[in-house]
């Protein structure tokens, strides 16, 4: 009988079980193996090197340590413009380039191959991200409010001058706006060092009701020249972290 099984025993068998397992079906068997599901000794197992002493949710930490991953699609344009939506394509519009592109410099990260580049007026696109289609279930949002990280990276060219801007919202169900951050404008000068830069904010106690993350960047050339002469931007991301 599972029962009467000792309980460092049982923990070891609902370790072997699927996580989303665990909490969708193991935790309503009994009080017992609720009580196991929701205690720390078996996410702490779970976890293992990841683990930290002070987490004060196991099975929200280990849930959210394991399914981190930029929720960002096409980054680095890979896909040209697939998945980036309102796109707005001021002057000659959104553009596509290898690394390093013309008067420009290489990316710190070997993986990053290619980079959106703007024109010379105004550029913008953006990706509205479903936090419940991505697995962060409501009451994780509302109750643990995990860290939602933002970064991107920009740069110009070194023969012409450039903006550059970022606007991140969380949004309600309705996509009300619960909080936002919104860098100021980045002026590059002509003649910059073309170095990649890289922009961040975490957002974090924000209140419940987050369900979708809208992330939106975009910038222009500041010399007005037909073609491509705006900010490049490229391995843009969004991950919810414990």
């Amino acid at each position: 009988r599972m029962d009467s099984l000792p309980e460092a025993v049982l923990i070891r068998i609902l370790a072997s079980i699927p996580a989303v397992d665990l909490v969708l079906a193991c935790r309503l068997v009994c009080c017992q193996w609720k009580n196991l599901v929701d205690g720390a000794a078996l996410w702490i197992g779970l976890a293992g090197a990841e683990c930290e002493e002070n987490a004060e949710n196991w099975q929200n930490f280990y849930f959210l340590s394991k399914k981190r991953k930029n929720l960002i699609k096409n980054p680095c344009g890979e896909e040209d413009l697939q998945h980036w939506g309102e796109v707005e394509n001021g002057g000659d519009g959104w553009k596509v380039e290898e690394l390093p592109g013309d008067f420009g410099k290489e990316f710190p990260s070997e993986e990053v191959h290619k980079y959106f580049v703007t024109s010379y007026e105004w550029c913008r696109k953006a990706q509205v991200i479903d936090l419940r289609a991505e697995g962060y279930w409501e009451e994780l949002m509302d109750t643990t409010q995990p860290k939602v990280v933002i970064k991107d990276w920009y740069a110009g060219r070194s023969d012409a001058g450039c903006l550059y801007e970022l606007c991140v919202k969380l949004l309600s169900e309705n996509e009300d706006v619960l909080a936002e951050y919104k860098s100021e404008t980045v002026a590059i000068p002509q003649d910059s060092d073309a170095d990649w830069t890289e922009i961040s904010h975490t957002f974090s106690n924000y209140g419940p009701g987050v369900r979708f993350v809208r992330f939106e960047h975009g910038g222009q050339d500041t010399l007005f020249w037909k073609g491509w002469y705006g900010v490049r931007v490229t391995n843009s991301s969004v991950t919810v972290e414990p």
